[in-house]
């Protein structure tokens, strides 16, 4: 005869036992659901990204990545389509389908930093005069365009700093950027240069679309001379798409008001290659050199650098500053940050003279290595 206890143990290990079989059983039932969601996402047909140019009653003109364009219809469920948005169509008949939301997102932010710099106009040393000229084009007109409604003037849509690299350049257009309050939006030339026909001159007229977007707003455009060199009458694929390019970056130019409130600074290392086009009247047309500084320029750069570093009483300042003559001044900044490390290897907490002469020795060796490569391989 079996005992009540024993009873009671095999009732509760098949209830067990059919509870644990009804969650395996549900579990099963939703990993087959999945399975079956990814099998059928396997078998519908991939859709394409297109864009609208044109617009007629219920059919539109679109282009496709690789340039080539269409008379095709619009799904009755999509309404207001618009030239320049972003649709999906289907792949055999390119049907409109549905339309890609391009307010909230720019392709182009892949290839920029945008920022809101904290860089303030006492961090930069040596370049009173330039500092002084970019307040006078940029910072003005945006705090104030009132004033020059009311001298009757126009100023300078955008400015071109140029100079050696290191001098402080990228710092000035931070300076102002965040003196203004304005987005700080960066992207290189070469980054402009695209491989596939058309997209080089999309990025640029998505840059600034984001720029006004994004106002008050500072367009700096590092490497200038990647697009905007001399043109020339050789006809290669690649020179033509630079010149796409860089007929697109005049036309986003010429579609600003000097009053507007978004600013564009052009850097380069080499003027003298530039387009005259760029740098004409009503486009790029303030100069701004930023040279290696000088005496007094060092000696404000070296300050700014040192001030918050624990510095030896015996140092001779004007002894490194002589030793400094001819650097710039991000090369100066790698000194001092050398100097730091040299302590730090010797268990120190505060910066020598020995520190940054043994800095200033090892910059100026990279310094003449970089040339050495320059001129085997540049």
């Amino acid at each position: 005869m079996v005992s009540r206890g024993t009873l009671k143990r095999s009732i509760f290990s098949y209830t067990t036992s059919s509870n644990e079989l009804e969650e395996e059983n549900r579990l099963l039932r939703e990993t087959l659901s999945q399975l079956r969601e990814e099998l059928e996402r396997y078998r519908s047909p991939a859709l394409m990204v297109a864009e609208v140019v044109d617009v007629l009653d219920k059919n539109a003109i679109i282009s496709l990545p690789n340039g080539n364009k269409f008379l095709v219809q619009i799904s009755s469920g999509i309404k207001n389509i618009v030239p320049g948005e972003s649709v999906v169509v289907e792949q055999r008949n390119l049907t409109i389908i549905d339309r890609v939301s391009s307010s909230k997102h720019f392709n182009v932010e892949r290839f920029v930093i945008m920022e809101k710099p904290d860089v303030n106009w006492s961090e930069i040393g040596g370049l009173d005069t330039q500092v002084q000229e970019i307040k006078e084009v940029i910072e003005l007109p945006l705090k104030n365009p009132e004033l020059f409604k009311k001298i009757g003037i126009h100023p300078p849509k955008g400015i071109l700093l140029h100079g050696p690299p290191g001098t402080g350049k990228t710092l000035l257009a931070k300076a102002v950027a965040s003196s203004t309050k304005s987005t700080f939006i960066e992207i290189v030339g070469s980054e402009l240069v695209q491989k596939f026909i058309g997209e080089g001159a999309k990025l640029v007229k998505e840059i600034f679309q984001l720029a006004r977007k994004k106002a008050p707003s500072i367009v700096f455009i590092d490497e200038l001379d990647a697009i905007a060199a001399k043109r020339v009458d050789i006809g290669t694929s690649g020179e033509r798409e630079v010149q796409r390019t860089f007929m697109q970056f005049l036309a986003e130019l010429d579609g600003f008001k000097p009053l507007d409130n978004v600013k564009i600074i052009g850097c380069s290392n080499r003027k003298d290659i530039l387009d005259p086009a760029v740098i004409r009247p009503g486009r790029l047309d303030r100069l701004i050199e930023v040279p290696i500084p000088d005496d007094k320029g060092l000696k404000q750069i070296f300050k700014i650098h040192t001030k918050n570093m624990s510095l030896d009483r015996k140092i001779k300042k004007d002894a490194l500053l002589k030793k400094l003559k001819g650097f710039s001044g991000a090369e100066v900044k790698a000194v001092c940050t050398e100097a730091g490390y040299f302590a730090i290897r010797n268990n120190r907490t505060k910066v020598n003279q020995h520190d940054f002469l043994c800095a200033i020795d090892k910059i100026k060796k990279e310094e003449a290595e970089g040339d050495d490569f320059i001129r085997m391989f540049g």
